[in-house]
């Protein structure tokens, strides 16, 4: 309960005074939780403060209206799982199948990536940003950027978790604003305490802070061991940092940092965890899941409701899912699950053709029974790992090792290693690169991932028959509709991004 009051106080003051001009372009003095100077002084009394500013990060990835308003908030404003849901549509995967309160409508229709006026550009981009002026508050009070190695462990590990969440939200900026990897071009402000550019800067420039950024963290978040499934250990940051590396092409590095992830112990979810009506399905609690690598643990006194992801997506929640504002999965690639494959089995009818209702559910499975959220939210999964593993794999050459991987994982899904040793045999080359994407596709549907695998491979993205807007249409990676737009308030507001922009 301590810990929840924390949580509560701290992410309420993540939203303010934000926007104010002058400060917007400086966001090491406008740290929405104290200044540099406050936090500081507040540390040598209380050192609580910091380790606070640390949980008010990973309050504000779930609160809901954190962007726009906590009394009046936009009811897709809600965090991590909020921009899932933006990506899911974007690329196509997840189909907006009816829309009654029209929430999703722009992003559906692709108008929001091709329009900077649209809102939702700008709560992506004040989400993130909002996460790395408060990392860097808490990276200043805790040695700076590059702290004295002789400081006490306790201070580098709480640095080490600032740098990663520093790293994740400039890596879903560049993944969001950039239309495909190119090294040399200019994409996003840079704000690193010392290093502070607010024009756009080379993207080398941001993915080095990344990299550096999440190296760091892995070495001092070696032996820790969390409190809670919602805070940074070393194993989230090596999955960050095995997403960054694949991002930018680098697949050996990325297969390195996957592998990391598999060895540290996070097994492979159950047969039976995968759909219902298995033993331990729903993706709902992160208290009963080994296989979650990092997510939040939704309790009924944090005050969730109707603005929720669980509300969006979970037929079975008192919300949009239920009342009209349906999330399927894309037809043409539900048809595309080889039969006999239980994630054929996390789909059907609820208010909607192939909502997820036996992949994300409220145990009651009442529709419409759960008002008060206690479902969990989930972040990131070791399943993920062994795909991404085997894409590096097979980029790298090594078929066999790829194979090796995609094995493990469907055999669980196909029924037995021999059904995936068949399944797997005939592919090779291309045809299996595009294989593990669309593993990745089906895999993670619903969670986030499936847009940064769309740009990793290059994609080109074809829409089925069960979308609103846009059925049937084709889009590539590197389209304008793929990418989101640096919004109007940033561009009005500093003056060398608008300069930029001419």
């Amino acid at each position: 309960m301590k810990k929840n009051v924390i949580y509560l106080m701290l992410v309420a003051t993540l939203t303010l005074c934000f926007s104010c001009e002058e400060d917007f372009l400086d966001p090491i003095r406008n740290t929405n939780v104290l200044t540099d100077v406050g936090i500081t002084e507040a540390a040598g009394l209380n050192p609580e403060i910091i380790e606070g500013n640390l949980t008010g990060i990973s309050g504000f990835m779930i609160l809901p209206g954190g962007t726009t308003s906590i009394t009046s908030p936009r009811h897709y404003d809600i965090g991590q799982k909020g921009v899932d849901i933006w990506t899911d549509i974007i690329c196509g995967d997840t189909s907006l199948s009816a829309s009654a309160f029209g929430w999703y409508n722009n992003t559906s229709n692709l108008l929001t990536t091709i329009d900077f006026t649209r809102e939702e550009n700008s709560i992506v981009w004040d989400y993130y940003f909002r996460i790395i002026s408060v990392a860097n508050s808490v990276i200043q009070t805790s040695g700076g950027n590059n702290p004295d190695p002789s400081l006490d462990p306790n201070t580098l590990r709480v640095n080490g978790q600032a740098k990663a969440y520093r790293a994740y939200a400039y890596f879903y900026l560049a993944q969001l604003f950039q239309t495909a990897y190119d090294p040399a071009e200019p994409i996003l402000p840079l704000y690193a305490i010392d290093e502070v550019n607010s024009a756009k800067v080379e993207a080398s420039m941001i993915y080095d802070l990344i990299v550096s950024d999440l190296l760091f963290a892995i070495d001092n978040l070696s032996g820790y061991t969390r409190q809670a499934i919602s805070e940074i250990d070393q194993s989230v940051a090596r999955g960050l940092l095995a997403y960054t590396y694949a991002a930018m092409g680098n697949y050996a590095d990325a297969k390195t940092q996957a592998d990391a992830v598999i060895s540290s112990g996070f097994p492979l979810a159950t047969a039976g965890a995968l759909a219902f009506p298995g033993a331990g399905s729903g993706f709902n609690d992160a208290n009963s899941a080994p296989n979650w690598i990092w997510g939040f643990d939704i309790t009924a006194d944090l005050g969730h409701q109707l603005i929720n992801w669980w509300g969006q997506m979970d037929y079975f929640t008192y919300s949009y899912a239920w009342a009209g504002d349906t999330k399927s999965i894309d037809d043409l690639l539900f048809s595309q699950i080889p039969a006999g494959d239980i994630r054929g089995t996390q789909f059907g009818t609820g208010a909607q053709a192939l909502q997820p209702i036996n992949k994300f559910f409220d145990p009651g499975r009442t529709p419409g029974g759960q008002f008060a959220i206690t479902t969990d939210y989930i972040f990131m999964r070791v399943e993920e790992f062994y795909l991404l593993s085997a894409e590096s794999a097979a980029r790298t050459g090594d078929e066999a090792g790829a194979k090796a991987r995609l094995q493990d994982l469907l055999a669980i899904r196909l029924g037995s290693s021999g059904a995936a040793s068949a399944y797997l045999a005939p592919l090779s080359g291309s045809g299996l690169i595009n294989e593990i994407y669309f593993q990745t596709r089906v895999e993670m549907w619903g969670e986030g991932k499936s847009y940064l695998a769309m740009k990793r491979n290059q994609a080109t993205v074809t829409r089925g028959t069960n979308h609103v807007f846009r059925a049937g249409e084709s889009f590539t990676y590197d389209s304008d509709e793929m990418s989101f737009q640096i919004p109007e308030s940033e561009i009005i507001n500093n003056p060398n991004i608008s300069s930029q922009n001419n």
